[in-house]
This record gives C-alpha cells, structure tokens and sequence, in this order.
C-alpha cells in the first residue's frame, strides 16, 4: 500500500500569550510570559497563586449564549481554534467531501471545571439531586471534536485521545496516520485544556509539581534553569488542519509544512516521574527519525517538553544528547513553556503550532527566564536562552510526554 503524504494547511490559536494565531506567535517571538495571578477562583488558601490563564476570552464574541452555556470553557476554547484554522486554511466547505473529514482531538482532563462546580453545588446542597442536563456533555473529554463534528458536518473518525500531557501529539499523530492510510482526506486536529480551578490547581500542588514562585510569576516557569521549582499551569487550545498532499495541491491550498513522521513510546517505569536516563524518550526519538526516514544531522531545532520541574528537564536532555551525539551541539533546542505555562492536554497541539510558525518565520522561540546555570546540564547544548534565535528551520521536532510514561513525538518539514 503506498501511503499518502500529510500537509498542514491550516492553524489556529488561544493560549495565555493571544488570543488568535499571529497573536500568539507575536508573544513567543518576543519573549512575553503569560503568567500572572490567577483570576478564575480564590487562592487566598492555596500553595500556588499563579498561572497562564486566556486573557479577555469572553466566549459570547463567538458563539450564541445559549450554546455557550452548554459547553465548558475547554470545548470552547476548542470551538475557536477550529473556527480560526479554517478559516486560515482557505477549505471551502460547500466544495468537499465532509464525510472524509474527520476530528481526532486531544484533552488530557476535559470538562474539570464543570465536574467540579456542578460537584460542589451538590454537596453544598440538601441532598436533592439538581444537576445540569448539561453535566454530562460539558465533563466529558471526547466532547469537544463532537461538537466541531456536529457545528460542520464533518462525517469522517471523530474520537479525543487522552494520555496526559502527550495527548494532543497523540490526536495530531492518530490524525496523520489516518490520512496517510487514506481513511480520511482531512482532518481537523489538536488539543485543548481548561484546568485553572480549585481541584487542579489543588491537585498538583499537593504532588509538588507546581512552582510555588508568588513573588514573581512571570519568572516562575524556568526551564533548564537551577532554582527551577516545578512547572506552571496554563490553558487554551490550538487546532490544526491536516491534508493529504494531493489533496491540498488540486484546490491551491497554501501549505505550511508536511508532517515527515512521528513516535510514541512508554517509559514504563513510573507513574509521574521520568525515567532518569530517559529510555522512553531516546526510543520516540529514534522511532520518530526512522519514519521520517532522516538522520540527527537534518534537524534543525526541538521544541521539548520542558515543564520546568528539576527531574524531567534533565531526563529530555540527556535522551536528547544520547540520540544526537555531537549533531546535540549543532541544535537549537527550546521550551516555549517558559511563556504558555504547560497546558497539560493541550500542549502539544500550541507547541506543534510553535514548530510550524518557527519553520515559517526561520526563528527560533525563546526560552525565557533563564538566570542561573545548573551543573548538570551541557553548557555546549543551545537551549536558546531569554531571546530568540534567527536561523534557517528546514526541519522541527516537537516533543511530549504525559503522566504514566506516554511519549509522543512529531517531525515536521518544509515542503
């Protein structure tokens, strides 16, 4: 069977930095952090503060009131981006085949707030079971791309991939791969998250992974820096048009890149914690250059997971440095979380938008928030420390990995 090619067409975005696509690439380009303190619920009473929220989202600028309160704040969220990435990727929808067009999304929590206040209600309550018929729709995690599904047309797969903080390569990875087993001509990908509450936030400062940095949060997510303390939580989604080659070139679609290949992997080791020398990650490394077909030598600049916490950083970069050998110092490597915050299910499709629009513009995002050098990392390796880097990207590499072990990892070029 010959397999088909994949393109990117189109794109969107609304992530703590903007609020549209170009928005938010003008924020990576220039270094700006999205964090502050939060506004969504009250913390006089909780370890940590701050985090990346949306600013000045008001959902009601994009969809009637009344759909609006059936859906959570991440289908929202994932309602715009999608809005956004057609409208960018020139589809004319009256012109194509919808049952080819699928929606594979990807959400590591989904509907957290709404279990959580519709919970409360209830607890705080006499005992009388007063639920939302909306309850159900709004919590669970699948309900995003049905509703995009339902809002278009789109009759092809429709299904939401949950593994964590990986889960949104992994949409962008089951998308590409449906494409170029020829199952679907197009399909709409990408991830959101909405986990600003109580419960997460809550949550994960008990676990200690949470930067607990009050008195400066714009400097608290600090990748690769020593006194970094834990990562901060951030929201929002991207979504992005994937096309088969052929496709894309017969309606003159303007195409950003070509996904060359891809890798999943399991650390199968611990249940939050890396594998300290990084095995699973070294295998979607390696996994995800044989399919491309391509040596370390050809890429050009990794977007890493790099949440910020003082095992998983240096986890990735040892992986890094075991698979690239002496091509790891001819790399720019680069945590545009140091800006976002780390949107948990949602990461990987802002940061696969990242890589995109890095190839495009032949710059490299920063990572910001870099004062202090730790004696455990290669000082010859470019982490593109606090300013961005001009330099020709042929080739991007964006990685992901999620609580339980799961690593996802997707090449992109230019065509």
């Amino acid at each position: 069977m010959q397999l088909k090619r994949v393109v990117v067409t189109g794109m969107g975005a609304l992530t703590p930095l903007g609020n549209t696509l170009q928005d938010y690439w003008n924020g990576l380009a220039n270094g700006v952090s999205g964090a502050d303190m939060i506004t969504q619920f009250d913390t006089t009473k909780f370890k940590t503060k701050f985090a990346c929220e949306v600013k000045n989202f008001n959902p009601e600028n994009f969809m009637d009131r009344k759909e609006a309160r059936k859906m959570d704040r991440f289908a929202q969220f994932a309602s715009v981006t999608t809005d956004e990435a057609i409208l960018d990727s020139g589809l004319e929808l009256d012109k194509i085949d919808k049952t080819r067009v699928g929606v594979i999304w990807g959400s590591g929590i989904g509907g957290l707030t709404s279990f959580f206040n519709e919970s409360a209600d209830y607890a705080r309550g006499d005992g009388t079971p007063r639920f939302s018929p909306f309850f159900i729709t709004k919590m669970i995690s699948d309900i995003a791309g049905g509703l995009v599904s339902i809002k278009y047309g789109f009759g092809g797969p429709n299904y939401t991939t949950v593994s964590a903080c990986a889960s949104s390569n992994n949409a962008l990875i089951d998308a590409y791969n449906m494409i170029r087993l020829g199952k679907s001509k197009i399909i709409i990908t990408g991830g959101s998250e909405a986990c600003v509450n109580e419960p997460a936030v809550g949550g994960f400062c008990t676990m200690k992974a949470l930067s607990e940095r009050n008195d400066s949060p714009k400097t608290a997510s600090r990748p690769f820096d020593k006194d970094r303390d834990g990562f901060v939580l951030g929201e929002g989604s991207a979504a992005l048009v994937l096309e088969e080659y052929e496709h894309a070139v017969a309606r003159g679609a303007r195409i950003y890149c070509e996904i060359a290949g891809a890798g999943l992997s399991a650390d199968a080791y611990h249940m939050t914690a890396p594998h300290p020398e990084g095995h699973g990650v070294i295998n979607v490394l390696n996994w995800a250059l044989e399919e491309a077909n391509m040596q370390p030598k050809d890429i050009d600049y990794i977007n890493v997971h790099g949440t910020s916490t003082p095992l998983g950083d240096i986890a990735e970069l040892k992986a890094i440095k075991a698979v690239f050998g002496e091509d790891a110092y001819k790399l720019n490597i680069s945590s545009t979380k140091s800006m976002t915050g780390h949107l948990l299910g949602g990461a990987g499709a802002i940061e696969a938008v990242a890589s995109i629009m890095s190839m495009k513009h032949n710059l490299v995002p920063p990572t910001i928030n870099h004062f202090t050098d730790d004696e455990e990392i290669d000082p010859k390796l470019n982490l593109t420390f606090n300013t961005a880097q001009a330099r020709e990207i042929n080739v991007a590499v964006s990685n992901t990995f999620g609580f339980g072990g799961h690593n996802a990892t997707v090449i992109f070029k230019k065509l």
